[in-house]
């Protein structure tokens, strides 16, 4: 067994260092390049834009930030949750204006058409069921054939009512009604006018003498007695043409909403979203939204998001830290050493040794100049250390009662250090926001001294990198912005279709949104914590290889670093070191295997296991290598999307 050589600090006189250290020495460990705000972040900007990109996102976000006011907000690693939280709620707004005005369109046309309008429904209905047929759990061929049928029905029907209306509006006489079958028969004829179905084409159901045009199409058939009171009794030609007209410009208004939204979001995406202007928080417009509850809630999850307090729900305490990542922990027996008098050794003085040989990660290697050392941009430069204290929610009487002041948070964290307790819990807290804040790498570190025994517990969790989509939200907004008007005009008339549906199941997300806040009471409920992070939810779980492989040197460089500092602190107060270099064995150059839960593991070719749990041997394969402990699991593919929580779901080993 190799032991992990421990490096001298900077400051750190020769000789045996004191094992406890006072507070004037926190001065001298070393200190890492400026951080980025987490409100001006990479990732919060990305986030708040894909408030505006996927509905889905946007409604969980505000279900749990507005709508469930007695949930705690979970840690925001690299993020300003209430930031994101404004922008989803400035997204709904203008997404419910624009549905509201689709709907109205729809409302005030219909009328004005006659009820021609309507026809619009019947190829729109055909061509959305050909999509649920090509999906429906029948034979492939089944559902290809009547997905065929079905989307070319309407998609011809479409184009032959247009091509009607255009000819009628020009002076022509171009029978219409074969393509308003089905809707015809729901409609009532006060609307349709007396429009008949197709079976009602005969010698005299286009050509009975009433005139030219509709009229003189609408006067007979199942329907007989619409067109004499609607159209030819009442209405003349030039209401004819009008209600054409309305029927016909209604598609091109739609499509001009349609491209006027997507417009206003990739404005967006240029001006206050843009990465020059994001930092200002101040020139945000959704940053200044009236209304007491979006303040009032806003203050509230910038105080909890970031604090070293951590209010939680038992079923996911790390709430916000994303996907547990090999989690390990060790127990040793504390033995003293004959040749030394021993100290006292509790869990203050063992992270007093760890902390600042983790910080020392800040500092660059030896370059041979200060300048070429401090053009160094490794990620371990923004190294961020610091205590956190996790307590449970439950048992509050109001969300306000949390001791989040910073008395308080002193008073629990120099009292749970030493506590060891299950339900509140001290952590050492080390994170790397790489990728800008893309990835982001936490361990949570907690020593233990009880009855003559060392714990030692490290939780390593990564935050995956967000949903493809919303890091695709500038060249979405730009390829849409420096588009040509042709090209604009045809994405505009394609998703037209579909804008009625759209702007429905909007305004129903919204009212249900209303409704919730007005019937649920969470107000006035007992608190609770958090049961999504706003971060999580924006990820997807796909990683390239350099984010991979990023990942595992910062866990195996952290991890080594606290596995020297528990070791410093043991020869540091008088114990032997042996027993935990056994189980904190070297295994590769800047990588380090930890016996975990699950047994050992064997590195190399024709090794041998012993577990002495049951005394069973495991001889490896000749030329079979065993992978890195830091290596994610095989199982974690299956995994990756996970739709209650948001994130992917990464193997623990």
């Amino acid at each position: 067994m190799t032991r992990t050589p421990v490096p001298q600090q900077p400051g750190e006189p020769d000789g045996r260092p004191p094992l406890r250290k006072d507070p004037a020495d926190s001065a001298d460990i070393p200190r890492g390049l400026p951080a980025t705000p987490p409100g001006a972040s990479e990732a919060t900007r990305l986030l708040c834009a894909g408030t505006y990109m996927d509905d889905g996102f946007r409604d969980a976000v505000i279900d749990e930030l507005y709508v469930h006011e007695e949930r705690f907000a979970a840690p925001s690693l690299g993020i300003d949750a209430a930031r994101v939280l404004a922008h989803a709620l400035r997204a709904r707004r203008l997404q419910l204006a624009w549905a509201a005005g689709i709907l109205l369109l729809w409302i005030v046309a219909i009328p004005l058409s006659g009820g021609l309008a309507a026809v619009y429904f019947s190829p729109v209905v055909m061509i959305a069921l050909s999509r649920v047929v090509a999906r429906a759990p029948i034979p492939w061929w089944t559902a290809r054939i009547g997905a065929f049928l079905l989307r070319w029905y309407g998609r011809l029907s479409l184009l032959v009512f247009m091509v009607s209306l255009v000819v009628t509006v020009c002076g022509g006489d171009l029978p219409l009604m074969a393509v308003t079958w089905p809707i015809s028969l729901l409609l009532p004829d006060a609307w349709t006018g007396g429009m008949p179905d197709p079976g009602s084409f005969g010698d005299s159901g286009w050509d009975s003498g009433r005139g030219s045009g509709w009229g003189s199409g609408w006067g007979s058939g199942p329907l007989d007695g619409g067109l004499d009171t609607t159209y030819a009794g009442q209405a003349g030609e030039g209401t004819v043409l009008f209600r054409a007209w309305v029927a016909l410009v209604l598609p091109l208004l739609l499509a001009t909403m349609v491209g006027l939204h997507r417009g206003q979001w990739a404005h967006a995406l240029t001006r206050e979203l843009s990465k020059h202007r994001f930092p200002d928080a101040m020139s945000d417009p959704a940053e200044r939204a009236e209304g007491f509850r979006f303040r009032r809630l806003r203050d509230r999850v910038r105080t909890e998001q970031h604090g070293p307090l951590v209010m939680y729900r038992a079923a996911n305490p790390f709430c916000g830290a994303g996907t547990p990542f090999k989690t390990w922990s060790l127990s040793v027996e504390l033995r003293p050493r004959e040749d030394r008098e021993t100290e006292p050794l509790d869990n203050r003085a063992i992270l007093d040794r760890v902390i600042p040989l983790v910080a020392a990660l800040r500092v660059p290697s030896p370059h041979g100049s200060p300048e070429v050392a401090a053009a160094v941009r490794d990620r371990l430069r923004e190294l961020e250390i610091d205590e956190c204290v996790f307590l449970p929610a439950e048992g509050l009487k109001s969300r306000t009662a949390a001791p989040y002041a910073p008395e308080a948070c002193a008073e629990h964290l120099a009292a749970a250090v030493e506590e060891g307790g299950e339900p509140r819990r001290h952590f050492l807290r080390i994170r790397v926001g790489g990728w800008n804040e893309g990835i982001v790498t936490t361990v949570f570190v907690r020593v233990h001294t009880q009855g003559g025994m060392l714990m030692l517990e490290v939780a390593p969790h990564v935050l995956w990198p967000l949903r493809q989509v919303f890091q695709d939200a500038d060249r979405i907004a730009h390829h849409y912005r420096h588009h040509n008007h042709f090209g604009k005009a045809v994405w505009a008339l394609a998703r037209t279709p579909r804008s009625a549906g759209t702007a429905v199941v909007t305004l129903l997300r919204g009212l249900l949104s209303t409704w919730q806040l007005a019937t649920g009471g969470y107000g006035g409920a007992l608190p609770d914590g958090p049961r999504a992070s706003v971060r999580e939810l924006g990820s997807d779980g796909e990683a390239s290889l350099f984010q991979d492989m990023d990942v595992a040197r910062y866990l195996e460089t952290i991890q080594l670093r606290v596995a020297a500092g528990v070791t410093t602190a043991l020869d540091d107060a008088g114990y032997h070191t042996e027993e935990f270099e056994q189980k904190v064995v070297n295994v590769a150059p800047g990588g380090a295997y930890v016996e975990s839960f699950q047994g050992a593991l064997g590195v190399g070719n024709n090794n041998t296991i012993t577990n002495n749990s049951n005394n069973s041997n495991t001889t490896g394969a000749p030329g079979q290598s065993n992978r890195s402990t830091t290596q994610r699991g095989s199982a974690s593919k299956s995994a990756s999307k996970s739709a209650s929580k948001g994130s992917a779901k990464r193997g623990n080993g």
